[in-house]
């Protein structure tokens, strides 16, 4: 038995097990091709122009969605410009000022993972109550923005934690070596590393923003007319899409128009955001890093 090998098994389709996670990937495939397909087919040809420019008339069954489009842009624009800077702090304390086995850290994440699993019906109440009520913005587009930015803050916080968490730790103690202080580390080293992970998590965070209804039902209202301020009522385009496809008669065709247009909007988002989070990591790759001891 000295010197005796195993003989190479050459590959073959549906060997090692093979076949069965191919299947599933293809029905996986299949499953989330057919609704986006059926949504472009029936879709495609609403979307032109005049649908994304003009006015809805007749409760939507003709016009377009520009108002529905601006008061949607509006919303998500206040909900991440209000939800980063506090998801971004609490992330940075989870991640370099608190012990990570700490009770405060452990009450901290556990609180942001039951924050992160309340139904948003509840965060529409919860909106209602203090932004439309109590703070006295009515059915406004900031009061949409404020409470799709508390229900998306704890999301963004945990995407951001993990992205600084998985940073190496060779960088800290490289920073820390170089006589940086933390703060010079956190911003000139770590951030530069963990902005695909933060990227990843301002994706989901507008994902989550843009397909969000029923928030949206509670604090932003229905007016489908071009808002002249963030204290107007807006309609978003998927309380549009609700309304047009269960209280509309004849609503069903312009429906799929705005579900592609919604489709359209994350996507084009989704690219923007990634092109500023490259050039924002060239511009901080570039910033050359002090060696001096009296950094920050």
């Amino acid at each position: 038995m000295r010197g005796w090998r195993a003989k190479p098994v050459p590959w073959r389709p549906g060997s090692n097990g093979s076949t069965v996670p191919a299947l599933l990937t293809g029905i996986t495939v299949l499953v989330l091709a057919w609704p986006l397909w059926m949504v472009a087919s029936k879709g495609v040809p609403l979307l032109g122009p005049e649908f994304l420019i003009s006015s809805p008339r007749d409760a939507g069954r003709a016009g377009g969605i520009a108002p529905i489009l601006v008061s949607t842009l509006g919303i998500v624009s206040i909900s991440l410009a209000a939800a980063l800077p506090p998801a971004f702090a609490v992330a940075t304390m989870l991640s370099e000022a608190l012990p990570a086995g700490g009770r405060t850290a452990r009450l901290i994440r556990g609180s942001l993972d039951v924050l992160a699993g309340v139904p948003s019906i509840v965060f529409g109440i919860f909106g209602l109550v203090l932004f439309c009520r109590k703070l006295g913005m009515g059915y406004s587009i900031a009061a949409g923005g404020l409470t799709l930015a508390c229900m998306i803050l704890p999301t963004l916080a945990r995407a951001i934690h993990v992205a600084l968490e998985a940073a190496a730790e060779e960088h800290r103690n490289a920073g820390l070596a170089l006589g940086l202080s933390r703060r010079a580390v956190l911003c000139r080293v770590l951030v530069p590393v963990a902005l695909p992970g933060i990227c990843a998590g301002m994706v989901l965070g507008l994902t989550r923003a843009l397909a969000e209804t029923a928030v949206l039902l509670f604090t932003s209202g229905y007016s489908d007319r071009m808002p002249g301020s963030v204290l107007d009522s807006g309609r978003s385009i998927s309380v549009h899409i609700y309304e047009l496809s269960t209280n509309v008669p004849g609503g069903t065709a312009p429906a799929y128009g705005s579900a592609l247009a919604l489709l359209l909007l994350l996507a084009c988002l989704s690219l923007a955001m990634h092109g500023l989070l490259r050039w924002m990591h060239r511009r901080l790759a570039g910033m050359a890093i002090p060696t001096g001891g009296s950094t920050g």
